[in-house]
């Protein structure tokens, strides 16, 4: 498989990256922010290959163009950083002999600095070029979500897509590529967007819909004039609606609300999100899509990046690798866990240490598969005081709410939570 092949010279270029940016040439030459740069960005790419095998064994056509471009770059990367390393080894043998001649010309000052600036750009480019690739993956689970959602030879008037995955995989995320990708936007009439959430209330729904619709909020009115307001609104129009966060399984609820979306022309369809398979079945007309965690020897790659120094294990303590594996049991491939606790991880240091927190705050977390919440809590518990508060106060709000920023701190303010540098002086 090209992702097996591809991830050895991702190792090397790593290993390569990680000598480079130790260098003092690297310093010298300011380099090692792009140098790291592009070490973090091949670390993902790692984790990415680690993951990619199903989808390309599958036989998914842009996985394999995507992993073509990548094995172009992974090469041309390695062979742009062989010729920094023997271009540093040789400055570094002609240091240390201090007759050469070759010294003085090869360190003057106009060749320094051409060769220097040179070597910045094309490391640079070569960094832009990488996370370009690295960036388009995204649009492998895009384009495959839009063929699906576009697909001809789907006889139902309305049809449904449902994107099935546990909380913290980016399913949402996905929704909202699929909303703003240009090919939908043509093709579609009309766009709605709706965050559903709990309770499934069909009215509720009608005026959250009609109110994206027409982007005025409909007056309290009974529910066969919202239903005959929205009908005007959708007859014969080719629509999408995604309805966000769908925890119903209820049948008849489903059967009243599509009932009141039928009026829409031929080729209208439904994108719903949900961490359950249940409601996929109920809701769905067509195959639901999927999104999976990513594998284990993936995670390790992430958290290694989170929670250890230029993302390297201690060589001094490989057992740390043992305990780290076993805290990723609890993370159920999700990369928003790792996130959380990585970044807690990062300020402990020794074996000690994260044995202590997967045993003591790690084992007091229940594993549910369709909810991450008590592992992203272990952010909140690490918080300062002073944050919870800020945090919790959000808690007053509804479920979906969207928070103005400055509004927002302008209510912590008012409650003393925070202070501005005026306040402080």
């Amino acid at each position: 498989m090209a992702e097996q092949l591809l991830f050895g010279p991702a190792q090397q270029i790593i290993e390569t990256l990680g000598s480079l940016v130790a260098n003092e040439i690297a310093l010298l030459w300011r380099l090692e922010d792009e140098l790291q740069s592009l070490i973090d960005t091949v670390s993902k790419i790692q984790a990415v290959l680690l993951n990619a095998e199903e989808k390309n064994a599958a036989g998914n056509h842009q996985v394999r163009d995507w992993l073509g471009r990548l094995e172009d770059a992974m090469y041309d990367a390695d062979d742009l950083l062989d010729d920094v390393s023997t271009d540093t080894l040789q400055k570094e043998i002609l240091t240390r002999d201090k007759t050469a001649k070759q010294v003085s010309i090869f360190f003057s000052k106009s060749n320094q600095l051409f060769y220097r600036l040179k070597m910045a750009r094309k490391i640079k480019a070569m960094r832009e070029r990488v996370d370009f690739i690295y960036a388009e993956r995204d649009r492998l689970h895009l384009e495959a979500a839009i063929h699906r959602l576009l697909d001809s030879s789907v006889e139902d008037n309305v049809s449904i897509l449902p994107i099935v995955a546990i909380g913290g995989l980016g399913k949402t995320t996905l929704a909202q590529l699929i909303f703003n990708d240009d090919q939908i936007q043509n093709h579609f009439e009309l766009q709605m967007w709706v965050c559903v959430s709990d309770p499934f209330h069909v009215k509720n729904i009608v005026e959250k819909i009609l109110k994206d619709a027409t982007k005025n909020k409909p007056q309290p009115v009974e529910m066969n004039m919202l239903v005959g307001k929205l009908k005007e609104k959708i007859d014969g129009k080719k629509y999408l609606l995604v309805l966000d966060d769908v925890w119903n399984e209820d049948r008849e609820n489903w059967s009243e609300l599509k009932e009141v979306l039928t009026g829409g022309a031929s080729g209208s369809r439904m994108l719903v999100t949900t961490c359950s398979e249940k409601v996929a079945r109920i809701s769905g007309t067509v195959e639901p899509y999927f999104l999976k965690g990513l594998k284990e020897d993936a995670l390790w790659s992430l958290l290694k990046q989170l929670a250890f120094e230029k993302g390297k294990e201690p060589e001094d303590n490989s057992s740390i690798a043992a305990v780290g594996r076993e805290i990723l049991k609890k993370c159920s491939g999700v990369p928003l866990a790792i996130r959380t606790i990585g970044s807690v991880l990062s300020f402990k240091n020794s074996e000690v240490e994260w044995s202590s927190f997967k045993q003591n705050e790690l084992s007091k977390i229940t594993k549910n598969e369709n909810d991450i919440v008590p592992t992203l809590k272990l952010s909140y518990n690490h918080l300062p005081s002073h944050s919870k508060h800020c945090f919790t106060y959000c808690s007053f709000f509804s479920k979906d709410h969207w928070f103005d920023k400055s509004g927002l701190i302008q209510l912590w303010k008012a409650q003393w939570f925070v202070k501005s540098c005026d306040d402080q002086n």
